[in-house]
């Protein structure tokens, strides 16, 4: 299940005229570009950077963003904001060194959940060659808290809330399938389930061949959370094991034999007051652990998967936070003042090369760039 769209969503986006001018070869009048960025390397990220720095522009932060929507005040002409999300290992490696040559700043989304503690750094590009590719698609590939004190201690790095953990949660009462092969070669660490609530973590595991699938959306969506039977799921995995596992789930026989059983999974919906309190914890546990961590405020957020609705909205009004990216209401991919300061919106960090400047590419050309 994905919150992105896809490829149709992106047709739609262009057809209703959703990309700002300068995408097309014009000007950038009024309007703050942000790109976002997620895994990086080098090689990907240093034409970005000097693109930007050989034409002239400077980067801004979350609160010349804020500054812009709620009092009509534009940080100057070349001016954006490099968003990174997820706090990734290669914000460590890659990123924070390269802010630093350049001259840039960026902001941060981190994911407070996720960071692990850690004794000390890692390396990063400044001490030798490193492997940040393959960190950043890992089960593990955030930057740790010591790596992110440091960035934020930079000045260069804005750290701000991605939400607490991230989660993708069941949102629907029918199974779709069962843990197995595809669930393995498909979900990455973002898209699978979150199976419990609190401070700490659990996900469903590429390990827990047979456990139920059910359809799933963004904790921060207006879909209200379905919680199955965790003993019924269990005991469905448990006849899948004694089955023959993956190799059972291969034959012809197993959707014939699973289906009565994931039939009878039961469960139960939250309640709606338990869905206000659940999304408005995600988004208030976030900024304070952050805050607590680094010492510096957290008013400003970007929603994963660019997913929101009225129950995250009315959240975020009644915690104060200042700005938040998400790109589910019409509006162009970029920000301007008077915009709804909780649906903000951005572009893909390749139409950086778009902007007005020496080498300039236009959408024909970026178009066929996607990655």
């Amino acid at each position: 299940m994905t919150e992105r769209g896809g490829r149709l969503r992106g047709v739609l986006d262009l057809v209703a005229g959703r990309y700002p001018p300068f995408v097309f070869g014009l000007g950038v009048g009024s309007l703050l570009p942000v790109f976002h960025f997620h895994e990086t390397t080098r090689e990907a990220l240093e034409p970005a950077f000097a693109y930007l720095v050989d034409n002239g522009y400077r980067t801004v932060t979350s609160d010349d963003v804020a500054a812009l929507v709620r009092h009509g005040k534009h940080p100057g002409p070349r001016t954006v904001m490099l968003a990174f999300d997820d706090a990734l290992a290669s914000l460590w490696m890659v990123v924070g060194p390269l802010l630093a040559q350049y001259d840039l700043r960026a902001v941060a989304y981190a994911i407070p959940a996720r960071i692990s503690e850690a004794s000390t750094t890692r390396p990063t590009i400044t001490d030798g060659p490193v492997d940040a590719e393959r960190l950043d698609v890992s089960d593990q590939p955030f930057v740790t808290w010591p790596e992110l004190q440091a960035l934020s201690s930079s000045g260069r790095v804005d750290v701000q809330s991605h939400t607490y953990s991230h989660s993708m949660v069941f949102a629907g009462d029918t199974a779709v399938g069962v843990v197995d092969g595809t669930y393995r070669a498909v979900e990455t660490v973002f898209s699978r389930p979150r199976l419990n609530d609190g401070p700490s973590l659990e996900f469903l595991q590429a390990s827990q061949v047979g456990y139920p699938v059910f359809p799933r959306r963004s904790r921060m969506s207006d879909g209200r959370r379905y919680w199955p039977d965790a003993d019924a799921c269990a005991a469905v995995q448990a006849f899948v094991e004694a089955q023959g596992g993956e190799t059972f789930l291969a034959s012809p026989a197993a959707a014939g034999a699973l289906a009565p059983r994931l039939a009878a999974v039961g469960g139960r919906w939250e309640s709606e007051t338990d869905q206000h309190a659940a999304v408005g914890v995600e988004l208030e546990r976030g900024r304070d652990v952050l805050q607590s961590r680094l010492g510096t405020p957290v008013r400003h957020i970007c929603l994963p998967w660019g997913v929101s609705g009225r129950v995250t909205r009315d959240a975020l009004a009644r915690l104060g936070v200042e700005t938040a990216f998400a790109n589910r209401l019409p509006g162009r991919f970029a920000v301007s003042a008077g915009d709804e300061p909780y649906f903000l919106k951005r572009l893909h960090c390749r139409y950086i090369f778009a902007l007005p400047g020496s080498g300039r590419r236009t959408f024909s050309l970026l178009a066929g760039e996607r990655r």
